[in-house]
């Protein structure tokens, strides 16, 4: 059973090459609309991690498609436990933080109202998209020179307000334009209630997850009033036999999307290296209950306490965490250096790992811009009877 869990997860991901989203713009807009969210995120040492998480996905992704959905008006940027590209179509789950943040009911954002935040409204309304720079310079209106954290602060706070979109993205730089110049006409507005938002976060893990857990329902929700919506919807699914509740090899409780593992498909053997932030990877409990894979990011993490590098990369053989792998993108030199591989001491076909592995590291070296592909590491550990280097 435990097998055919992991297989579900892994499909239901968008992970088994047997049943993806699709290919290109289409497939990455289809991605994000499966998985409910992909994370942003700032790092760059590889390809950042919303990038990569879609490159995992969809044959032919191109970093400019995140853009392209942007301005089609089929994803847009905000929270949802992090920094994220989500579904146009949920944009209304949204509107619930935005609506807490403008009452004054989000302790991180108290300054709702100034003339910094009135001043870089008036400019986005009268000459169109903006960046941070741009008002970190005299502004003409007040003579008065604004500095770069307090402009990035009130722009912070305008974003998520929800008064604010960012239109696209320059690198890593974003540009603002007011939010009803960047929603579609026609989009449901609606501030939809507890138990709404509370069954929009219970179908979007269901969907994008098969096997989920309570924790996982309620990733940094909190409250009595969450816990009791969300704990009559799952009864509800249960009662209805949709959702079954298993415990797993490992003791953790877990839930399972009954259709979606009587239609799971075969999974299709192959190799993967994962991003640090995938959705597969990003609820540790489950990631260890069910894969029994436990995994931090150690970017986080003192120097002299790292055990397996700076931004180590978790690899999937198949349905199991088979290895991590610290690598570096040289891109002005073309290179991709392989700092340290470290095997897990799991049971995996060794061979066929390191040839999968090898193709899957040039793959992922050209995706980052590189032509080279240092691996002088990866061969060491293959020659190795067991046993770790770094």
């Amino acid at each position: 059973m435990s097998s055919e869990l992991r297989h579900l997860a892994i499909s239901q991901q968008g992970l088994n090459p047997s049943l993806r989203p699709g290919d290109g713009l289409a497939g990455t807009q289809r991605a994000i609309e499966h998985l409910g969210y992909v994370q942003i995120d700032t790092l760059s040492v590889v390809e950042r991690a919303h990038h990569h998480v879609l490159w995992s996905r969809v044959p032919g992704y191109a970093q400019s498609h995140l853009n392209a959905l942007v301005s089609a008006q089929k994803i847009f940027e905000y929270w949802f436990h992090a920094a994220s590209y989500l579904p146009m179509r949920d944009y209304r789950f949204a509107l619930r933080r935005m609506s807490a943040i403008r009452q004054g009911e989000n302790r991180c954002y108290k300054t709702l109202d100034s003339p910094l935040m009135r001043e870089i409204l008036a400019r986005v309304r009268a000459e169109g998209p903006l960046k941070a720079r741009d008002f970190e310079r005299r502004a003409a209106s007040t003579e008065k020179t604004w500095g770069s954290r307090p402009v990035r602060q009130a722009l912070d706070t305008l974003f998520m307000m929800g008064k604010l979109m960012i239109c696209r993205r320059e690198g890593m730089e974003k540009v603002y334009d007011l939010a009803e110049r960047v929603l579609p006409e026609g989009l449901d507005l609606r501030l939809p209630s507890l138990n709404e938002y509370a069954a929009y976060l219970f179908t979007t893990t269901r969907r994008a997850h098969g096997v989920f857990t309570w924790k996982q329902l309620l990733h940094l929700q909190t409250g009595k009033a969450m816990r009791d919506a969300m704990r009559a919807i799952l009864d509800a699914h249960m009662s209805s036999g949709e959702v079954e509740e298993v415990v797993l090899a490992s003791g953790l409780r877990a839930y399972v999307d009954v259709e979606a593992l009587d239609k799971a498909p075969a999974l299709e053997p192959s190799v993967k290296i994962l991003s640090p932030f995938d959705n597969i990877v990003i609820h540790r409990e489950r990631l260890s209950g069910l894969f029994g894979f436990d995994y931090r990011l150690e970017s986080y993490v003192a120097a002299s306490k790292r055990q397996y590098g700076y931004f180590c990369l978790p690899i999937l053989q198949d349905d199991t965490f088979v290895a991590r792998i610290d690598c570096k993108a040289h891109r002005a030199q073309g290179r991709f250096e392989v700092l340290s591989l470290h095997l897990e001491d799991v049971a995996f076909e060794r061979e066929r790992f390191f040839a999968g592995l090898g193709e899957e590291l040039r793959s992922f070296a050209s995706f980052n811009g590189c032509s080279e592909v240092d691996d002088r590491v990866v061969d060491e550990v293959r020659h190795r009877d067991t046993g770790r280097i770094g």
